[in-house]
């Protein structure tokens, strides 16, 4: 990935180790420190290319934050951001979500790809139907977001994007069956309940047309995105696409499922106390 002429190494690094120290503490930070705080997209992308590296983890995917005209005028930003997978942070269907320190406290329901073959960087726009046809499986999926900008939605598109886009927790569902190729997922209905305990807290609705109008459009951004970057989308790398409703607000406790209908089923508890995260 090109550095920014306008902002160093240095910088880069001590940023992306402010941001990934205020992971591991659980404390937040209002911005980052000035000598260090990026000012463009190119800058903050940047700075989020080295939190593998300070944090010892591998990127097993990504993520595509604020994929709603209501999602980006809630954080203030101009269209949507990429952020990193990191390994340690997704979980299996119905896993234990930790819970501690999470300031959001939403589940997002999502469409999430997983990649047959890479698809690198090239000179020209890729189109949907090359993407789609790079595409492995189709999976019904929980994005559990969190900051540690505070308040996030002020921060600005740089520094939300060396905070990772919001990444936080994943919930990889299964596989759907292979008819999901012949469905028009914009118009795919998911509904999605919160529990607690035996009560029933609350139901939502929303379908595929919420990610940027269908979740397929929402992947190729992503693709057009990796490559102006010059990054490739790795074979068995996992692309979560944005939340297809208004997103869940959870309680420690809760139960949160989501039904895709024939594509399947997800759920996930968010932790009373916050269990060990398990690298995958």
């Amino acid at each position: 990935m090109i550095i920014p002429k306008n902002f160093n190494a240095p910088a880069i690094t001590q940023a992306a180790q402010t941001v990934w120290s205020h992971w591991q503490s659980g404390q937040v930070l209002k911005a980052l420190p000035e000598e260090c705080r990026p000012l463009t997209m190119a800058q903050g992308y940047a700075v989020q290319a080295q939190l593998p590296a300070v944090s010892g983890r591998t990127v097993v995917g990504w993520k595509i934050a604020a994929t709603s005209a209501n999602g980006q005028s809630h954080i203030h930003v101009s269209g949507p951001l990429a952020g990193r997978l990191l390994s340690g942070q997704v979980f299996d269907n119905g896993a234990t979500v930790p819970s501690a320190g999470n300031r959001m406290r939403v589940a997002e329901p999502e469409f999430a790809f997983s990649m047959a073959q890479d698809l690198p960087p090239q000179n020209t726009p890729y189109g949907m139907k090359q993407v789609m046809a790079a595409v492995a499986s189709l999976h019904p999926a929980i994005e559990i977001p969190d900051s540690r900008l505070a308040p996030f939605t002020e921060a600005g598109e740089a520094q939300l994007l060396a905070d990772n886009a919001c990444a936080r927790h994943f919930v990889l569902g299964p596989a759907a069956p292979d008819a999901w190729r012949e469905l028009d997922l914009s118009h795919h209905t998911v509904q999605a309940r919160v529990e607690h305990g035996e009560r029933l807290r609350y139901t939502r609705e929303g379908t595929g047309a919420n990610v940027l109008g269908d979740p397929r459009i929402a992947l190729t951004w992503l693709v057009n995105q990796l490559s102006a970057l010059g990054l490739t989308l790795q074979k068995g790398q996992v692309v979560t696409t944005g939340t297809c409703m208004v997103p869940l607000a959870l309680e420690p406790g809760d139960r949160v499922s989501a039904d895709y209908g024939l594509l399947g089923h997800v759920q996930m508890t968010f932790a009373s106390e916050a269990p060990t995260e398990v690298p995958t």
